[in-house]
């Protein structure tokens, strides 16, 4: 792996076989050292918003836990409110639901939208090999679920989450997990949930062959090939860049997608923007029956909206995010 990484993304050592430059690296002995998705917020009232949060672990086995929000002045109330599932992004590598970016952005969202949200803290990689984080997605869809009939485990989701207008989302690796959650609802559907739209935002998608601007400069063949580099790093038993759960155009069962809308949104400056696209035209061709819509984030780059939340870009995006989740509500 490391023959074909330019060394700017990635190193070699004795002691750090593994070394991707500002994400992580891996010593000798196996320990993961990650530098980024470190800072950490804890649950509680949002001030800027008044969302309210909590974390719940729905595993006792592996320690898997998601954070639930509702909005401000909900908590008294009897309302049922549309679900937003989120998978946070990074690679499979770095990040959590309580990372502080996260928080901020699920904190807006939830706000701006008017939803209950449930953000998965799956388990990383390289500790835990795909496809440990998409069975730990698929389990906190599941325990979702058991809140159908008002009696589930969390009194949030029995109180104020309306099951039967359920929506997945993620950005970067966890549009790639909404993607194929998606897909696995379609082919597995899940009693008391209904599946209504998935958002993937700069989703982490790849394939062995170059498209688009991948094959076109020095800067985008090499984000790819780094790209590649973590997939397998993340999935090391599989058919390198041409896995299905990366390739989704190699995915025969696609077409059993679980619901009947889906939008992506893309940056304009992002290496990952030729995926999203392409991600549309292979959506498109394999005999799915819904429809699928794109939005682009004018001269912005991979999720610009962690960062710079208050921008008016990405402000534009959680405003898209809510008109596709609830078209009327952002009519009115």
């Amino acid at each position: 792996m490391a023959s074909v990484i330019p060394s700017k993304y990635m190193s070699t050592s004795p002691d750090f076989p593994v070394h991707f430059h500002g994400w992580l690296r891996i010593d000798k002995d196996g320990r993961c050292e990650r530098f980024t998705g470190n800072q950490i917020e804890p649950p509680g009232t949002d001030l800027s918003t008044g969302v309210q949060s909590k974390d719940v672990v729905i595993s006792l086995k592996s320690n898997v836990f998601v954070r639930v929000y509702i909005p401000k002045n909900t908590v008294h109330t009897n309302y049922k409110l549309p679900t937003l599932i989120y998978y946070h992004g990074g690679g499979f590598l770095v990040e959590s639901a309580a990372s502080i970016v996260y928080h901020r952005m699920l904190s807006l969202i939830t706000a701006e939208c008017h939803v209950v949200a449930v953000s998965v803290n799956y388990r990383l990689a390289p500790e835990h090999l795909i496809p440990i984080p998409y069975e730990d997605s698929w389990e906190a869809i599941r325990w979702v679920a058991t809140h159908g009939n008002g009696n589930g485990p969390e009194s949030w989701l029995n109180d104020h989450a309306d099951l039967q207008n359920v929506f997945f989302a993620g950005d970067s690796a966890g549009a790639n997990i909404a993607h194929n959650m998606g897909i696995r609802v379609g082919m597995d559907p899940v009693n008391d949930i209904k599946l209504k739209g998935v958002i993937l935002i700069h989703p982490f998608l790849g394939g062995n062959d170059p498209i688009g601007r991948e094959g076109q400069d020095e800067k985008h063949r090499q984000h790819k090939e780094f790209m590649d580099a973590m997939w397998k790093l993340a999935n090391p038993s599989g058919v390198v860049s041409d896995d299905p759960l990366f390739n989704p155009g190699l995915d025969p069962r696609i077409s059993s997608f679980g619901c009947c809308k889906i939008l992506v949104c893309v940056g304009e400056k992002d290496k990952l923007r030729s995926r999203g696209l392409n991600y549309k035209k292979v959506m498109e061709r394999s005999g799915w029956k819904g429809k699928i819509e794109v939005m682009e984030s004018e001269r912005e780059g991979h999720v610009f909206f962690l960062s710079n939340a208050s921008s008016a870009t990405a402000c534009i995006l959680r405003t898209r995010i809510c008109t596709f989740i609830n078209p009327i509500r952002s009519k009115a």
